[in-house]
């Protein structure tokens, strides 16, 4: 019997990490006062969508709707002191992963988008360019590709 119920408990553990972790999704979070620019720039750039907003709010959603990442207003009643100062626009940087790098490349190019760091392969196997946000925050667009042998 005693076999039986240590093999239970080791299975109902083994359950509920595989449901804890299987629930786990990242939402990065920047406090800014450019709400508007920023709503403006990942709609009309990054083709990005609303999944909801209020006065002091802002949750985005890449076009596929598989990630989001959101933004808050600095020093706003509702929130305590650890989500109330703004984000100094150095620190921080996001990765974009596209199937086609080089056409979304040349889109942000028609489109008058300032690249930062201009389109080049890496030894690591990364195909990429980069571009930074209203908040500072550099965007590197990548496509993944075989490393250099």
């Amino acid at each position: 019997m005693r076999p039986l119920v240590l093999i239970v408990f080791a299975l109902i553990g083994i359950w509920a990490n595989a449901q804890t972790q299987s629930k786990m999704k990242l939402n990065a979070g920047i406090i800014t006062e450019k709400l508007t620019e920023t709503k403006e720039f990942y709609m009309n750039i990054l083709n990005f969508g609303v999944s909801f907003e209020n006065e002091f709010y802002l949750l985005m959603h890449t076009p596929d709707k598989s990630s989001e990442i959101s933004f808050l207003k600095p020093n706003h009643p509702s929130q305590k002191s650890i989500f109330q100062s703004p984000f100094n626009g150095k620190g921080v940087y996001l990765t974009i992963e596209v199937e086609e790098v080089d056409d979304v490349y040349q889109q942000f190019k028609n489109k008058g988008v300032a690249i930062v760091i201009e389109i080049r392969d890496e030894p690591w196997g990364d195909r990429h360019f980069a571009i930074v946000d209203p908040n500072g925050i550099g965007i590197d667009i990548v496509t993944h590709t075989k490393p250099e042998e």
